[in-house]
């Protein structure tokens, strides 16, 4: 057993009902946190689960877990309910949310019900209000050209070894400068920051999808989080249906007040909030595969490619970019990653 582990252990051994607890792995995530769960016997001999999370307070803070899980649970949000916590070293006591992940329980059959219920509770989650003492962060320019540094620094230079010149610098710098600019003019709500089918949990007996892994929220764009669902990196819809999703989630929040767009404009904000997005995630993946040893995760990257290349071609502004895309990096990531998904265009 290894040293984190044992501590752990040690850690959720000292509460009623879990003397005896084992900790079983659950699963890792693309962080430095991992989770286990345990199990507690009451007095009668009934047990119950639960998750404890581990997070080594030197890679990761748990306190903006803490903070805004509650925070959130306050507000009517279906996240868990943290039942022990030591921010200093790490560990949480959570409630249990299961094992059926939305992405597991997506078909041509249950999207449109999941999805749904998906999109209401992000509606929720863009509503809750500032906490008085511990507001979330913004979603600022700084943070957004970060994002996007994540896709040439990892994905085209560090993976692909793409050798830039001056040009495609430029045109990068240009293309990253539009999709700023766009972002920071949409109207700001709560934002989860990572809402998609592998952070939804399906539970029996419960309507509302289980929301985890919500510890970067920030307030930002509106489109963000629904782009994040609509156009997940680990799953592809035909793109008809993912605009029919798109406005009545667009006509729900704008009865709610959040936005006063209409349809063109609000799909204009979600394409190009999702190259953002896309860029951000299609860097992350290589990061992972090649700082963490997580090459699974390479598998994402041209779904991920997909999605870009499709958005970039209905924008004229994007054109330089869009057929950069299409003669160098893609044909390069797919001689080393993999083929492009076949994309399904509405007309």
């Amino acid at each position: 057993m290894d040293n984190r582990l044992q501590m752990l252990t040690t850690w959720v051994s000292q509460f009623p009902g879990f003397e005896n607890a084992e900790a079983i792995p659950v699963s890792g995530d693309a962080s430095f946190r991992s989770y286990f769960r345990v199990h507690n016997t009451d007095t009668n001999g009934s047990e119950e689960s639960f998750i404890v999370m581990d997070s080594p307070p030197e890679l990761e803070d748990c306190r903006p877990f803490i903070h805004i899980g509650q925070h959130w649970l306050d507000s009517g949000i279906m996240v868990p309910k943290i039942i022990e916590a030591d921010p200093a070293h790490g560990f949480l006591l959570l409630e249990d949310f299961g094992d059926r992940l939305m992405l597991g329980q997506l078909t041509p059959d249950t999207v449109d019900s999941l999805y749904q219920s998906a999109l209401d509770e992000l509606f929720l989650i863009q509503q809750v209000p500032a906490h008085p003492d511990y507001p979330l962060p913004a979603y600022d320019a700084a943070l957004l050209n970060r994002e996007m540094g994540l896709f040439r620094d990892w994905l085209l230079e560090s993976y692909l070894g793409l050798e830039l010149d001056n040009i495609e610098k430029s045109m990068l710098d240009t293309t990253f400068a539009l999709l700023r600019e766009s972002a920071l003019a949409q109207p700001a709500v709560t934002v989860h920051r990572d809402y998609h089918s592998r952070n939804l949990l399906v539970r029996e007996q419960h309507s509302r999808p289980g929301v985890i892994d919500f510890q970067d929220a920030v307030t930002g764009p509106i489109t963000y989080d629904v782009v994040s669902l609509l156009k997940d990196c680990y799953i592809q819809w035909p793109e008809e249906r993912i605009y029919d999703w798109l406005e009545a989630f667009r006509k729900q929040s704008l009865e709610a007040g959040l936005h006063r767009a209409d349809c063109d404009t609000f799909r204009h904000w979600f394409e190009l909030m999702g190259i953002q997005r896309h860029l951000k995630a299609a860097g992350i993946f290589a990061r992972l595969a090649m700082r963490d040893g997580k090459r699974r995760y390479l598998d994402d990257i041209p779904r991920t490619l997909g999605y870009l290349l499709a958005a970039s071609k209905r924008q004229p502004a994007l054109r330089h970019f869009h057929d950069w895309l299409a003669t160098v990096a893609v044909p390069k990531a797919e001689e080393l990653i993999g083929p492009l998904p076949a994309q399904e265009h509405t007309a």
